[in-house]
């Protein structure tokens, strides 16, 4: 079949799902100097023209083999970052207008070597949507929404575990676990089964009904714990060897922020190769953010974008606010919140292992950090709904209340170009906000005097 002019082979059943690309599609736009990448592009079957080198620590520096298997730093138990052969990558901002409209266009920025090995549901290169009644209302002359609602598991979600999955896979796993607050574990199941990989998931109890089924249905052993997401990562961590499974944590391996980071990529793209000046974000894990930093560096080395960057705002809910008061209280690392509590699953976050990237990436933007309430998240999803007609996840809907604070205390100018990432569809939450339409009996008097 064609995408976008491009020929693009049916996925094939033996290859669990892998996306196929044909030769011509797979080959880099002006070509790629691989001499010296780590891998002989000779004995695929299908080279993705990935510029992937090394692994490298966030913290400590040290470097490992991008070919095993890795989670943290093995030396200090930090996060690990991929690293790319930026120099050799021929690939220019123009040629991407030919691409399948999908994440994978930034191929030779991913991890994935052999496109036998991508496992792709479509995820990526969602609508940026101009919100110009709710810019209106807010005195903001240009606001957009990311809706990454769109995704093919209703979630951002699903770009990490693309990414992650398929890399998994490259390197030899057969099993994958995460603990998830909730769109982590349903996206995990469905790139486990488009992979023909056996998947774990656990989830606090209290996760929406929506994403336990997703995960159910498509075939992950799936438990619900007696407590928060991080008591689900220590039972999947104490499970994964005995059970064979790789665990695919947040921010624990280094893929998924790989798949998170084209949304980096994507907002430059469509922005015409520029960055607004402010992206609000909502922070629980943080990937997104970090990963979103880490592409802007990637693009101004690779001469896409200049070495001007966003103010990176973090928002989280009110009852779960850990980077908020790391933040406030000029800590680099977070203390765990206790007790944590917020009907936005994906906020319920009460220690994030890459805790001093995100706040290292807000203060290094200029940005800052903010909590909002849950009345204030259910009364801005039903005004985004209402006025631009996106029905955005509890954790977007945040993004727009703290617009509200950010412009009433002057923080945000009606000038500044300003970008609110809805991470999830909030068809998902059906109970998080009001909606109690009347009831009417089909014969009342109602629907004769026009109601």
């Amino acid at each position: 079949m064609k995408t976008n002019g491009m020929e693009i082979a049916d996925r094939s059943p033996e290859s669990g799902g892998g996306l196929i690309l044909s030769p011509d599609a797979l080959r880099p736009a002006r070509g790629l100097d691989r001499a010296g990448a780590g891998t002989d592009d000779a004995i695929m079957a299908n080279p993705t023209g990935s510029a992937l080198s090394h692994l490298e620590c966030t913290h400590c520096g040290r470097t490992h083999d991008a070919e095993e298997l890795h989670r943290l730093c093995p030396d200090c138990q930090k996060v690990l970052h991929p690293r790319y052969d930026l120099a050799r990558v021929r690939l220019e901002p123009a040629d991407l207008a030919a691409r399948e409209p999908s994440m994978w266009r930034y191929r030779e920025v991913l991890p994935v070597r052999d496109a036998e090995h991508v496992i792709s549901l479509g995820e990526g290169f969602t609508p940026l949507l101009t919100a110009p009644r709710l810019g209106a209302a807010l005195d903001v002359a240009d606001l957009r929404i990311k809706d990454e609602g769109q995704n093919p598991t209703g979630s951002f979600k699903a770009r990490g575990m693309s990414a992650a999955v398929s890399r998994a896979r490259e390197l030899g796993a057969t099993a994958v676990a995460a603990p998830s607050a909730g769109n982590a574990g349903g996206a995990l199941a469905a790139y486990a089964a488009r992979a023909g990989m056996t998947a774990g998931v656990v989830m606090p109890e209290d996760c929406p009904r929506i994403n336990q089924v997703e995960a159910v249905l498509a075939g992950a052993d799936t438990w619900l714990v007696e407590g928060l997401i991080d008591d689900a990562g220590r039972l999947v961590a104490t499970s994964a060897a005995g059970r064979g499974w790789f665990d695919l944590s947040t921010l624990k391996e280094p893929y998924r922020v790989e798949g998170k980071k084209t949304l980096g990529y994507e907002l430059a793209e469509q922005l015409g190769w520029e960055l607004p000046d402010v992206v609000i974000y909502p922070t629980g894990g943080g990937t997104g953010l970090v990963g979103m930093w880490k592409a802007f560096a990637e693009m101004t080395e690779l001469g896409w974008i200049g070495a001007e960057r966003p103010r990176m705002v973090v928002v989280q809910a009110a009852g779960c606010a850990p980077i908020v008061r790391a933040h406030d209280e000029g800590q680099r690392h977070a203390q765990r919140w206790p007790d944590a509590a917020t009907g936005a699953s994906g906020l319920r976050v009460p220690a994030a292992v890459g805790d001093y990237m995100i706040l290292d990436a807000v203060r290094a933007s200029g940005g800052t950090a903010l909590s909002v309430t849950e009345d204030e998240m259910r009364a801005a999803t039903g005004e985004m709904a209402r006025v631009e007609g996106v029905h955005p996840a509890p954790e977007g809907a945040a993004t727009l209340a703290a617009l509200h604070r950010l412009r009433a205390s002057g923080e945000v100018s009606g000038a500044d170009r300003v970008v609110l990432f809805n991470t999830g569809a909030g068809q998902k939450y059906p109970d998080f906000a009001p909606a109690d339409p009347p009831r009417l009996p089909a014969d009342s008097p109602a629907w004769r005097d026009g109601l």
